[in-house]
């Protein structure tokens, strides 16, 4: 017998919520977000969250890092159980230039977060310039 009582309806954001990180220059090289500086991307609200996508925009010259996403159930960054590594991008060498523009880097997200879930996001080398963080998403 099918179960009548799941939702059989979209659900749409109630408010666009976009939240950044303003230059994220400090290393770490964790790969479980338990120790050393990680920067703190997105909260989802009390009621939840919609992310779709999420842009490190280099701010300068930097030299080549590796951008890693973590998602974290709300709860102290030190325990391993509380984060998941997500994704990770290459974040090839840039010179800031006057004639060229520099390159942005996006990777989709598309899905809904629990209630108070976090992303973090780790940069592994430390960089010059920094890398401006933004995620676009929405509020239930």
């Amino acid at each position: 017998m099918p179960n009548t009582t799941l939702n059989t309806l979209p659900i749409y954001t109630a408010s666009a919520d976009t939240q950044w990180v303003g230059s994220a220059t400090t290393a770490n090289t964790t790969k479980d977000l338990t120790s050393g500086t990680a920067f703190l991307a997105f909260t989802a609200s009390a009621t939840g969250g919609y992310v779709q996508r999420l842009r490190l925009r280099p701010l300068g010259t930097n030299v080549a890092s590796l951008g890693r996403i973590f998602i974290n159930n709300g709860q102290a960054t030190g325990t391993t159980a509380n984060n998941i590594l997500w994704d990770e991008i290459t974040l090839p060498a840039t010179t800031v230039s006057e004639t060229s523009a520099l390159p942005t880097y996006e990777i989709p997200l598309n899905f809904a977060l629990p209630p108070s879930y976090r992303f973090f996001v780790t940069i592994a080398t430390g960089v010059a310039a920094g890398f401006a963080i933004t995620v676009i998403g929405g509020k239930y």
